[in-house]
């Protein structure tokens, strides 16, 4: 009653009271209800799981929104064998905030570029906008990971302006490409 009674007041935090729960020699009988009860609410999360398919529908897009990102971070980071070799935890936090802006840049790029494919194709009707949510910015086939850069001055690039929309015939209508 007085733990309950000290999360409801906000008087103790949770990782106070598992540090406190783990720091005992032997198991008490608190620890024990803690973990009974932690059960419980494992059994009753994954029944919902089993019954509700949206539940188990937004987890799995989720996972697989975070599995695209991962996979695109890896891509990325394949110098060294992906690994940070770096000693001082500073340079680790370089390297690793590094990598989260290439790959920030990156879907920001796709973001752009998608925002103008889908004006293109709802000026021309030809677009489901039910299919929209699915989109993902993390794509990287039309980027260049790897090989040799050349950045030439474009002028109009330079203006803020972009590359234009190649228009690709298909069987049943023209489609846009970033």
């Amino acid at each position: 009653m007085r733990l309950v009674a000290s999360i409801k007041q906000g008087m103790v935090t949770a990782s106070l009271i598992l540090r406190k729960l783990a720091s005992y020699p032997r198991q008490n009988s608190l620890a024990l209800a803690v973990r009974e009860f932690g059960r419980l609410e494992r059994t009753l999360f994954m029944l919902r799981y089993i019954r509700d398919p949206s539940i188990r529908h937004r987890i799995s897009a989720g996972l697989a929104k975070g599995e695209s990102h991962n996979s695109l971070a890896r891509a990325i980071f394949f110098h060294r064998l992906g690994e940070i070799r770096d000693r001082s935890y500073e340079n680790q936090r370089y390297r690793a905030n590094g990598l989260n802006m290439v790959v920030a840049a990156i879907t920001m790029w796709n973001t752009v570029y998608l925002e103008r494919v889908v004006t293109a194709l709802m000026q021309h009707g030809q677009i489901d906008e039910s299919l929209l949510p699915h989109v993902s910015p993390l794509g990287w086939n039309d980027i260049g990971l790897t090989g040799d850069y050349s950045w030439h001055a474009n002028k109009r690039f330079a203006k803020g302006g972009f590359r234009p929309l190649r228009r690709t015939k298909s069987a049943e209508s023209t489609h846009f490409e970033s």
